[in-house]
């Protein structure tokens, strides 16, 4: 398997609210697709998709009750540590939840983390050690 990721899909429970949390709040760029079912956005070099949580669990053949901290989290890294400071306002502006404020981390970079309105943790980062290039 080449070491390649092309798509993040969120299982999400309100899929108009979080394509507006993810389309206007965030400004992701959202691709033309005429659904009512799905939503997809273009990254730099994926695309992020939202589906139903309970139509996702069923298509993976999973049990969709998982609750809490579900073992992952999407990191977005940043150019400087104001970046991260107006990443996160961003994201809180747009409805997000501040679960850990932005502060100098044990690894000599600088981050906070965001949970989306289902509760996905976006972690948002300045690696001095992994320069993020513009």
């Amino acid at each position: 398997m080449q070491p390649y990721m092309s798509m993040i899909t969120l299982g999400v429970s309100d899929l108009a609210r979080s394509r507006k949390f993810y389309a206007e709040g965030l400004g992701f760029p959202q691709l033309d697709f005429d659904s009512e079912n799905v939503a997809f956005f273009t990254l730099q070099g994926a695309w992020l998709g939202l589906y139903g949580h309970e139509a996702l669990a069923e298509d993976a053949q999973v049990d969709g009750a998982g609750q809490g901290f579900r073992g992952v989290t999407i990191a977005h890294n940043v150019q400087t540590p104001e970046e991260v400071d107006a990443v996160l306002k961003t994201a809180q502006d747009a409805g997000a939840t501040v679960t850990k404020p932005a502060e100098w981390v044990f690894w000599g970079g600088y981050s906070g983390y965001f949970a989306d309105p289902d509760g996905h943790l976006w972690e948002v980062a300045y690696n001095p050690h992994l320069p993020v290039e513009g």
